[in-house]
């Protein structure tokens, strides 16, 4: 069946096609990231963890139109959260932020990142050993560019972040290698 609908639709409604809700999620091969903003239909319950509660809480995926995204945004935002772009190293600013605070995600405000655990990769872009809490990040294999890398999304917006990768520091081993215009600093007391 899947290869007749490969033959027979175009790669974009084959995709389409091939998303599957599990639980509030949206799955085709290893994607994941929450129904509603994968698919652009109505917003799905998700679970994640909220600093201002201190616990795990359900919240709403964030569905926009393309352009209530354009209204929302800077252009480098959206091209960056909407498009999969990413900024020049060295010319975000977060790269070198060491205040105390939450990265939130700049398309919907989610909590990503503690200022905890950032660190100085000196890969010119802001970089953390790991976020908030797993279910505040979901990923899924990029192959662009001719690599094979790990594209980090927000799992409330669906919006492009950055890529992790290994050979980071302890404890993780990772790097959550953010682009700038996709986050939202918000300070906190230590």
């Amino acid at each position: 069946m899947e290869k007749l609908m490969t033959l027979t639709m175009g790669r974009r409604e084959f995709l389409r096609g091939a998303v599957l809700l599990v639980g509030g999620v949206a799955t085709s091969g290893d994607l994941a990231v929450p129904a509603g903003a994968a698919d652009g239909s109505a917003p799905a319950q998700i679970r994640v963890y909220s600093t201002e509660k201190g616990n795990h809480v359900m919240t709403q995926t964030v569905v926009k139109t393309k352009e209530e995204w354009k209204k929302a945004l800077t252009p480098e935002q959206y091209h960056i959260l909407r498009e999969k772009g990413t900024e020049r190293a060295f010319s975000g600013k977060y790269d070198k932020n060491h205040e105390h605070g939450i990265y939130r995600c700049a398309g919907c405000g989610l909590d990503l990142y503690r200022s905890e655990g950032k660190y100085d990769s000196g890969t010119g872009w802001p970089s953390f050993t790991a976020p908030i809490a797993p279910e505040n990040v979901s990923t899924r294999p990029d192959n662009s560019f001719f690599s094979q890398r790990t594209e980090v999304l927000c799992p409330r917006c669906g919006g492009h972040l950055g890529h992790v990768f290994d050979g980071g520091p302890k404890p993780t081993g990772k790097r959550y290698c953010m682009n700038s215009a996709a986050l939202q600093f918000v300070a906190t007391a230590k």
